[in-house]
């Protein structure tokens, strides 16, 4: 008898779809060069959606939902890995097209692995997850335009890449405003660095005027719409926005005199298809910068089994900080 494991299975329904925990054998696997044991994975926004009763971003079924998981490899037919290595995923469409990280077991392609950085554990990694390792291409795209005098704004502060965000940007020695909704995250984003709480009726609203006072020396949005239009006015000359959500809608109500007058730059950060060089340059940098203390305190601990519940959370805005799930428990 084949050996099974568990994992996390979404199946369609006359009514929707359904998530349970399952169990798995190899031989329900993909097809693909490297089968990794899964000790962690973590959960995002998309996962909230593959999850729900609506089926979200997946195509086919069953399937297993997770776009991030660390774990370790235990047979591969590419050079590149060997049994023991120790690999991170993120992206590349795993979890909505392609299997994920929600199972003891998974089979992925070797090109869309990077091995696990040196100073960090497979449940740090997960920590960071897709979340963090955007908020560090947003941190980095932002050092290449230049960060001005001003502190740099950070939206959706509390949720999983604001809070990476304001830890990583405060280890750099930044001046941090935290954006939040929730007031009662004030004294949980001051841990992580921020030093100042902007309220988010503060920005919510667009206004006539394309041009405010020059006030922010940088920006990690997380939210899009009305606000993202609000701050591009708001903006020192010459700074720089890295947009990396649409929690606030798709829209953009905004007009191009920021750009034209101050020089502003809007910066799309895309975490799903980077290429392998920029995966390891922000994976590394992660392991060096990322305060581990800060980190450890984002972290909320579940299972398999919770994961329905947990998703349905996230789309809610009812998680805080970073979700570890150990596909083990």
């Amino acid at each position: 008898m084949s050996e099974t494991f568990k994992a996390l299975v979404v199946e369609k329904e006359d009514q929707g779809t359904s998530a349970s925990v399952q169990d798995l054998t190899l031989a329900d696997l993909p097809e693909a060069e490297v089968t990794v044991a899964v000790e962690y994975s973590t959960v995002n926004y998309k996962d909230g959606l593959c999850i729900g009763p609506g089926g979200g971003l997946v195509r086919n079924y069953p399937h297993v939902p997770g776009i991030d998981f660390a774990g370790t490899v235990e047979a591969s037919s590419d050079d590149r890995y060997k049994t023991g290595d120790k690999v991170v995923l993120t992206g590349w469409r795993v979890g909505e097209a392609h299997w994920g990280g929600y199972s003891q077991k998974a089979r992925v392609r070797a090109d869309w692995l990077v091995p696990l950085p040196k100073g960090l554990t497979t449940r740090q990694a997960m920590a960071v997850g897709t979340a963090g390792f955007t908020a560090m291409l947003a941190v980095q795209v932002l050092e290449d335009h230049g960060i001005k005098a001003g502190p740099v704004l950070v939206t959706g502060a509390a949720g999983g890449v604001g809070s990476v965000a304001v830890a990583l940007l405060s280890a750099m020695g930044k001046q941090v405003a935290a954006v939040t909704g929730r007031p009662e995250q004030a004294e949980y984003l001051t841990s992580l660095g921020a030093t100042q709480i902007v309220p988010r009726e503060d920005l919510a609203e667009t206004v006539k005027r394309p041009l405010e006072g020059e006030t922010w020396g940088g920006c990690v949005d997380a939210v899009g719409g009305a606000m993202l239009a609000r701050l591009l006015g708001q903006m020192e000359y010459g700074a720089s926005v890295a947009a990396v959500g649409l929690a606030g809608g798709a829209s953009l109500p905004a007009t191009v005199i920021p750009f034209l007058l101050r020089g502003v730059n809007l910066l799309g950060i895309d975490s799903v298809l980077q290429p392998y060089e920029n995966r390891v340059r922000a994976w590394d940098r992660l392991a060096e910068l990322l305060p581990m203390d800060k980190l450890e305190a984002m972290i909320v601990e579940k299972t398999l089994e919770d994961l329905p519940r947990t998703g349905a959370d996230i789309l809610k805005g009812q998680v805080r900080g970073r979700v570890v799930v150990d596909v083990n428990a």
